[in-house]
Order: C-alpha cells, then sequence, then structure tokens
C-alpha cells in the first residue's frame, strides 16, 4: 500500500453557488432585499429550507410570481442523490451525493429505537493520509461549502420526518461529523454548520449541542478554536494509538502533533465545556491491540474526563489489516477499565454497505446511476457482545 502524503491545505476549486446556508440571517435579508423583495422572506425561506421543502410550489406563503426567482438566488440544488444503499431493514441508508463539480461525498442515516443518528461529511475525500481508512487512502478532493455540509443534515431531518426510514415519522436527533474528511481542516466552514444544526427555527434544526459530535484525527490548532467557541458539542478524538512510534504511521497528523499534545488539547476542551471527550480506537489485530498498549492507554487517560469507544476495524479494498478477535477485544476492555477508563465498543452499523466508520470511499460503480439500490446483508451468526454497543450519536456510559 503506498503512503500518500499529509494534506492540510484543501485544493482550490470552483465554489458552489451562493446558498442560504452560506450567509447569515443579516446576509440572507440583505440579498433578498437586494433582488427587490421585502427582507422578511428570507424567513420564509429558512423555513421552508430547513424543513427540508425544495419544491417552490409548495412554498405557498410566498407570492407565485416571486417563488422561481427566489429559490433559483438563494436556494441552487447543491446535492444530487446518485445513489442510496439500505441495510438493517432499512433503518441504516448510505447516500451518494454528487456535488456541483462532480465531487462526490457519501452521509448515512441511522435509524435507532431511541434516536436517529447522520453522519455526514466535511470534505471530498480527505487528506490524513491514514492507510487503515478508505476515505484517506481516496486523498482530498476539496473542503465543502457550509450549506453542502447542512444540506445533508437537513436531508437526513426531511427523510426522517417523511416517514422514509422505517418506523413512521420520527426526528433526527443526532448529527456526527465522521464522515468523509477531517472537519477542523474546514474549520470555518464547520463552525457554522454547527450554527445553523443548533439554531432554532426558522433558521436552524434546533439540535441539542450534547447531540452533535466533532470527530477529529487530532488538529491540535482547530481544537483549541472549537474549545475558543464556547459551544458545548462532543469532541471526539481518534487516537487509534496511545505511542508515538505507533500512532505516525497509523495516524500521519501525528508527525506534527503528538499523543501528549492531542490529549493535553482534549482536556483543555472537557475543562471549558465540563463535556467529556471520545476517545476513538480503531482495534486492528496484532497493530494496536496488545496488552502493554491497552495498559498504556490506561495509564494516559486514567482520571481524565474522557472515555473510550473501542471500534474493531471495519474491511476496506487492499487493506492488508483485519479487526482484533474476540478474545483480544474483550482483553483490552478490561485492561482499560481496570485502570477507572469508561470504555465501550461501537455498534457497527451500514458495514454491509461500506457505511461503516472508515469506510465510506464515495464509490460511483457507475452502472443505474441514480436508482437507489437495497444492500441484502448475508446472515450470519451474531457474534457475542462485550457489553451493550454504544450507537453513533450516544454517550457512551459504562
Amino acid at each position: 500500500m503506498t503512503a500518500l502524503p499529509l494534506v492540510l491545505d484543501a485544493p482550490r476549486r470552483g465554489k458552489p453557488p451562493r446558498h442560504l446556508a452560506d450567509l447569515t440571517r443579516e446576509e440572507a435579508r440583505a440579498a433578498v432585499a437586494e433582488l427587490g423583495h421585502p427582507a422578511f422572506r428570507a424567513d420564509q425561506l429558512a423555513r421552508h429550507y430547513f424543513r427540508g421543502v425544495t419544491d417552490p410550489a409548495q412554498m405557498t406563503d410566498l407570492p407565485a410570481a416571486a417563488r422561481e426567482a427566489l429559490t433559483g438566488a438563494l436556494l441552487p440544488g447543491l446535492l444530487t442523490p446518485v445513489r442510496t444503499l439500505s441495510a438493517d431493514g432499512g433503518r441504516t441508508r448510505k447516500t451518494l451525493w454528487r456535488l456541483h463539480d462532480g465531487a462526490l461525498v457519501e452521509s448515512v442515516l441511522m435509524r435507532y429505537p431511541d434516536r436517529a443518528t447522520v453522519c455526514i461529511s466535511s470534505q471530498a475525500g480527505c487528506g490524513m493520509a491514514c492507510p487503515f481508512c478508505a476515505t484517506g487512502q481516496n486523498g482530498l478532493t476539496r473542503n465543502l461549502s457550509t450549506a453542502e455540509i447542512v444540506g445533508q443534515a437537513v436531508a437526513a431531518a426531511a427523510a426522517m420526518a417523511g416517514g422514509e426510514v422505517p418506523g413512521g415519522p420520527g426526528r433526527l436527533s443526532n448529527v456526527v461529523f465522521m464522515g468523509m474528511g477531517e472537519p477542523l481542516a474546514n474549520y470555518p466552514r464547520v463552525r457554522q454548520t454547527l450554527r445553523a444544526l443548533l439554531g432554532p427555527a426558522p433558521w436552524g434544526l434546533g439540535l441539542s449541542q450534547r447531540s452533535v459530535t466533532v470527530s477529529t484525527v487530532g488538529l491540535v490548532p482547530g481544537i483549541r478554536k472549537l474549545t475558543e467557541e464556547g459551544m458545548a458539542v462532543t469532541l471526539a478524538v481518534s487516537l487509534h494509538a496511545p505511542d508515538d512510534e505507533l500512532r505516525d504511521t497509523l495516524v500521519p497528523i501525528n508527525t506534527r502533533y503528538k499523543v501528549t499534545e492531542v490529549v493535553e488539547a482534549a482536556d483543555a476542551y472537557a475543562a471549558r465545556t465540563g463535556r467529556r471527550y471520545s476517545v476513538e480506537y480503531a482495534l486492528i489485530r496484532d497493530v494496536n491491540d496488545q496488552p502493554e498498549r491497552a495498559d498504556q492507554l490506561g495509564r494516559l487517560l486514567a482520571g481524565k474526563l474522557a472515555h473510550v469507544n473501542l471500534i474493531p476495524l471495519n474491511p476496506t479494498p487492499g487493506s492488508p489489516w483485519d479487526a482484533s478477535p474476540l478474545p483480544a477485544q474483550r482483553e483490552f476492555v478490561a485492561r482499560l477499565r481496570a485502570h477507572g477508563v469508561p470504555t465501550t465498543v461501537r455498534d457497527t452499523r451500514g458495514q454491509d454497505i461500506d457505511g461503516a466508520c472508515g469506510q465510506l470511499a464515495a464509490a460511483d460503480l457507475g452502472d443505474d446511476v441514480g436508482v437507489p439500490a437495497l444492500a441484502v446483508p448475508t446472515p450470519t451468526t451474531p457474534a457475542p457482545t462485550l457489553e451493550a454497543p454504544v450507537p453513533l450519536g450516544a454517550e457512551a456510559d459504562v
């Protein structure tokens, strides 16, 4: 497997058309006024947009003569669905989106008995070059705009509200930035997206801060910026190794920001917000799952406002690695808990449609593009669980 270089500065490409979600309320009202309409029309557009209404004919509170002009100017279609794959009886849905310039991204909507979580992408591809991650091995195409990121969550909320996911109409309750890309490498737009996710109607989805998770491989400057924002969203740090020697290989950004520096930045975030952070750790057979590494991680995190979320490695094409066997997983959990570190094992959803952690590659398979497909899982005998698994978007209490 050829090692890819780290890419922190996204390639510059043509900007997508201006969208309401890229603007503040004041900017949107000014834009509407420039089009010759009362400024309050911007609030009406926002109400429709965040409810997932895309057809101007349904925007009956707008004058019929103004609908096409207003939606054309401020609600251009930025995300075109190419293919949807479903698993778990339809309760997990991975959507491949085509952007205005042909770039491809994916999002995954997962419905659980007590919540619905969407995993969204912040970049097309990823420049972090982690060798066990399909997204990272594809390289970075570009940053997404605020509206392109927000649009994934809005589409998921509309799918839930419209009863498109088995279980009847429901509400999107959680958003996790664990799709394609490194969120903190696209910080300004992720920050704007957070404000849209947390903002009340009509200018947001009205989610609670604790129901939104921002994941990072350890961009320390970005963690510090997030700490200064004053928001208390959940921070997830993809550590994957407790020592610099191994992490330099598994997570190349570690050559710039070492393990201790990353954990110190996460500790500062926890101290500022009062929220514990999650340490994401992919368990890779004979690579990072040794008992001594469990003890090293336990010593590193003991007494901190943190919990460990273990993720048995999800398979990716061409990777020589696979998940740790169940006995190794059990011993890793036991050793971390012996150090007093709260530990859970991630509930893997969507593995059979390449929709699980580390599997998003935004592959356009070419045939029947635009026709939704159904992935039918091969029946298997479930492995015994280590403990109650934790869905994405949930607090991992033990």
